[in-house]
């Protein structure tokens, strides 16, 4: 048996419903949307609309058409960071991000284009409304933060560093790779102008899906040009949305089962999937707590997105994960996360850590059998 915990990477497994639309739309036909005026490019075009609706509602965006689609967060983050800045831009993120927002972010300050500024996070690895309030002034052009740490699930005070960005004439870029479908995000409330989200995570969509809101009046250039279906006469990108960000054929079976994911959330509560998640990770801490070779190094459930990342005092991190997938059958991620500052901050850098993230559909039998595989490894008793 398989005990999958590695759901902040890639959600494991797709709610029935998503598998079916997207076999649905590939039996049915799978035309090019915007392309074509026949039945089936139409019929594509209106499935691919209603999941941008679907996305705009449950984030709280206004006009469904600034949603563009992206193959990936990584893509969204990279097309919202080379859009907006410019030479002698300054830019602030925090030592928490992504290496999808710390490597564009650093490329461009070795290439001379922009300042940038990075707020240390505190013990706990979460970033503080005071050390924001700190950092953020005026003359700032761009502030990108994450939702939640992917190291160590720790939720950040977003509504809060929203309110200072709107303030002081701050771009807002929000990254939601982590805790999009189990964190409320309204991007009107919290004053989110970007918002970069992935398909394949929390809303339970495949792999390949993911997106980019851009508030209006947030002037952006795009990262790849191309065909839009749009326009086709012109020789330079459209400027419209989503068009200016949608160049190349969309993955519309992809789309459209995302489209379902975030339907499974609203029909099933993401208050449920959140509470449920919670109880697992509750879990986790009890038994993991108690062991004297562990070191745990999220924040208590309360302020967590469904992370759980720990040391074994004397083992390097990728040996756990080794141990607790070929002896156990348990799927978990270890290293460094693609957030190498964010262990630097941690103390983490020379062995990693190994990181836990339960899903809604696992269950708590999982959950204890994993604690007692962990307790074996600490133990040396495997």
């Amino acid at each position: 048996m398989m005990i999958y915990l590695d759901n902040a990477a890639t959600s494991w497994p797709k709610p029935p419903q998503v598998i079916q639309a997207i076999m649905d739309v590939l039996k049915r036909g799978c035309a090019n949307p915007g392309r074509s005026a026949h039945t089936m490019a139409r019929q594509t075009e209106d499935a691919v609309l209603n999941t941008r609706e679907v996305v705009a509602r449950f984030f709280n965006i206004g006009d469904p058409m600034r949603v563009a689609f992206m193959p990936n967060t990584t893509y969204a983050l990279n097309t919202a960071i080379y859009g907006v800045v410019t030479k002698g831009s300054t830019v602030v993120t925090t030592a928490m991000e992504h290496n999808s927002v710390l490597r564009p972010l650093k490329t461009l300050e070795n290439e001379g284009i922009i300042n940038l500024e990075i707020i240390e996070p505190d013990k706990y690895g979460k970033i503080t409304v005071q050390n924001i309030k700190k950092t953020l002034r005026k003359g700032i052009d761009l502030f990108c933060m994450t939702l939640s740490s992917n190291v160590t699930g720790a939720i950040m005070p977003v509504a809060e560093a929203g309110k200072i960005c709107r303030a002081y004439g701050i771009v807002f870029l929000l990254d939601a790779a982590q805790g999009a479908g189990d964190i409320p995000i309204d991007v009107e409330k919290m004053n989110i102008d970007m918002l970069a989200f992935p398909g394949h995570k929390g809303l339970f969509g495949p792999q390949g899906t993911a997106g980019l809101f851009v508030r209006e009046g947030i002037n952006i250039k795009p990262l790849v040009q191309g065909g839009t279906g749009s326009f086709s006469d012109r020789l330079v990108q459209p400027e419209i949305f989503p068009d200016i960000l949608e160049s190349g054929t969309l993955n519309v079976p992809g789309i459209v089962g995302l489209g379902k994911g975030v339907s499974f959330i609203n029909d099933t509560g993401m208050e449920n999937i959140h509470l449920h998640k919670k109880r697992l990770l509750e879990m986790l801490f009890e038994g993991l707590t108690k062991e004297s070779n562990i070191t745990i190094y999220s924040p208590p459930p309360d302020q967590n997105s469904g992370i759980l990342a720990f040391s074994v005092n004397d083992m390097d991190s990728s040996e756990v994960s080794y141990l607790l997938d070929r002896k156990f059958g348990i799927c978990t991620r270890s290293g460094y996360h693609c957030a190498p500052l964010s262990h630097l901050a941690l103390g983490t850098a020379d062995k990693g850590l190994v990181r836990i993230s339960p899903g809604y559909f696992n269950d708590e039998t999982e959950i204890e059998l994993t604690i007692k595989a962990i307790q074996s490894i600490a133990r040396k008793i495997h």
